[in-house]
């Protein structure tokens, strides 16, 4: 069986990651009733391809692009101990591949990433309703902090 492999992701790669985009969205549609119909775009993709202060990451098995994510460089609260945190976003697994610990393979290399870039804090976002979501990230370490709050006054 073919290795799984976590490479940067390049501009070549835009196309597919631009299809993974869509498809978050389109699980996050559920959770989130404020977002817009048709087509939206959450990254600027290439830019965070392009910036240092970004990595973004594929899994590719079999030379085709399974699974991408990405840490990109924040300035944290200045009332927090850390100066600068890792964001990670950009998470997505083909459905097919899912289960198969191929996100934990990202998170490993984009934690790898924040370290070499002296970062030791990461964070993400996650709906407080996506249970499954919850339950991965906190198998690979990451606990809950802060709850958002909404209200529509229409």
């Amino acid at each position: 069986m073919d290795e799984i492999i976590i490479r940067s992701a390049t501009k070549e790669d835009l196309n597919t990651l631009l299809q993974f985009e869509q498809g978050i969205v389109e699980a996050e549609r559920p959770f989130d009733p404020t977002l817009a119909s048709g087509v939206i775009h959450y990254y600027d993709l290439e830019a965070l391809i392009d910036s240092p202060e970004a990595e973004v990451v594929v899994a590719e098995l079999s030379n085709k692009v399974i699974a991408s994510g990405y840490a990109r460089i924040e300035k944290s609260k200045n009332y927090l101990a850390h100066s600068h945190h890792a964001y990670l976003g950009f998470m997505y697994v083909l459905p097919k591949h899912r289960g198969k610990g191929v996100n934990k393979k990202i998170i490993d290399a984009l934690k790898d990433w924040s370290k070499k870039k002296q970062i030791n804090e990461i964070r993400l976002e996650v709906y407080h309703e996506n249970e499954s979501a919850i339950r991965a990230y906190q198998k690979l370490g990451f606990t809950p902090n802060l709850v958002e709050m909404r209200m529509n006054l229409e």
